[in-house]
């Protein structure tokens, strides 16, 4: 990566002491160290910052991530980012551990299988939303793939908790931009789960500097709707 201290010395100051030093130590606005480094590099993979990505990654598995926990990362991104976008993290990611000298693959974390992956998906899907979403899944395709594919396949594997995955999913959506109903109903699903409004407050303050004022101001905008609701 180029040395930005070295070709643009008075940017690195600024950036680097906003982001890495006054974002991070604000008061009141904190997260322990494993839990922004998640926030973050979900927050990268939905802005597409695949260089920062590879900047943040070996920082993630130095302040605690286990490689399960960051693969998990990036494969739940894939239900939210499309297989287009999150391929180069993978290879990042597949890059980094094998660099580490981790080997691959990494144990299975599946719960399901192809035939309980739909009643599971549910479920799961109940459990953060409500007891409505277990017959979603019956208004169409999309909806039975919603299910089965996104809550089926990806929240039910071990690896990460129920509340993780949805602020991780938070983070894909407020860093993509152009999804505030999808983020409001997952700001509220984060609440059900013991993710408070403080809580995404801190998680997109911490966020900023990866995806810039707008977006997390609309993200802040999300969450306070989901609050009232």
């Amino acid at each position: 990566m180029q040395n930005y201290h070295e070709t643009d010395p008075e940017f690195a100051e600024r950036f680097d002491h906003f982001a890495f030093d006054e974002v991070v130590n604000e008061p009141g606005q904190q997260l322990e160290p494993v839990t922004r480094h998640m926030a973050v590099l979900a927050t990268l993979l939905g802005c597409q910052g695949k260089e920062e990505f590879a900047e943040e990654l070996p920082r993630a598995l130095d302040a605690g991530l286990t490689p399960v926990m960051v693969k998990e990362i990036v494969y739940q991104a894939v239900d939210y980012l499309g297989i287009g976008r999150v391929r180069p993290f993978l290879d990042l990611t597949n890059e980094e551990l094998t660099r580490r000298g981790v080997a691959l693959p990494l144990e299975p974390q599946a719960t399901t299988t192809m035939d309980d992956r739909l009643e599971k998906g549910a479920q799961a899907q109940a459990a953060i939303f409500g007891p409505q979403m277990l017959e979603a899944w019956k208004a169409g395709h999309i909806n039975r793939w919603l299910a089965a594919n996104c809550f089926g396949d990806y929240y039910t594997r071990t690896g990460l908790s129920l509340a993780q995955r949805e602020m991780i999913t938070f983070c894909f959506l407020a860093a993509q931009g152009g999804c505030e109903p999808q983020l409001t109903s997952h700001a509220k699903g984060n609440m059900n789960l013991g993710n408070d409004k403080d809580f995404l407050i801190r998680v997109v303050s911490q966020c900023l500097p990866y995806i810039g004022y707008p977006r997390s101001l609309n993200a802040i905008a999300c969450i306070n709707k989901a609050a009232e609701g």
